[in-house]
Order: structure tokens, then sequence, then C-alpha cells
């Protein structure tokens, strides 16, 4: 299993960023996806799932009408549109393989003026 994120970065609060995942090794289409996150000094968290063919999503509360995700299984790619970020958003984004899965190796994004 290999999950490369990419996309983060330096971003000013209220900027967009989108992040990708690219998946090989197993059976992308077949697996719901993950993204999770790492604030510094914090435990991990779920940020969002989707379903196999991207019919069940779910956002953390803290989150919802903020970030999108979406996957394309002929890509083998997973997003996370991420709008209005905020100060609090800071933090290494991972996709995962399922709820428990393998992870990537993340990617950062920030979040400052």
């Amino acid at each position: 299993v290999q999950l490369v994120e990419s996309g983060g970065g330096l971003v000013q609060p209220g900027g967009s960023l989108r992040l990708s995942c690219t998946a090989s090794g197993f059976t992308f289409r077949s697996y719901f996806m993950t993204w999770v996150r790492q604030a510094p000094g914090k435990e991990l968290e779920c940020v969002s799932g989707i379903n196999s063919s991207g019919g069940i999503i779910r956002y953390a509360d803290s989150l919802k009408g903020r970030f999108s995700i979406s996957r394309d299984n002929a890509k083998n790619t997973l997003y996370l549109q991420m709008n209005n970020l905020k100060h609090e958003d800071t933090a290494v984004y991972y996709c995962q393989q399922g709820a428990m899965g393998s992870r990537g190796q993340g990617t950062l994004v920030t979040v400052s003026s």
C-alpha cells in the first residue's frame, strides 16, 4: 500500500487549498478512504471519509461547509478541497485507507498571516 499526499503549503486565513492523495498497491476503488489530520501537540483527528463509490460522505461537524472530500477512482486519487481556512486548520494532513488502515507520509498545511 502506498499513499502519497500533496498540495499542502502556507496559506493566509480565509484562503483555500486542494489536497491530493495518489494511491497504489491496492484496489483503490474498493476502499472507503479517509482524510485525517494532526495539529501540533494534538491527537489525530478524523476530517472526512468517503465510501468506495463516493456516495456516502462524512465530515467532522466543525468542518462542514468548508471542506469537501471527493475521489476519482479512474485516477486512484483522493481529494480534499479546503475553503475559508482558519488558523486552527494548521496540521499535517494524511490520507488513510479505510477507517484505521495505512496512511501516507502527510502534507503540511499552515494557515498564517
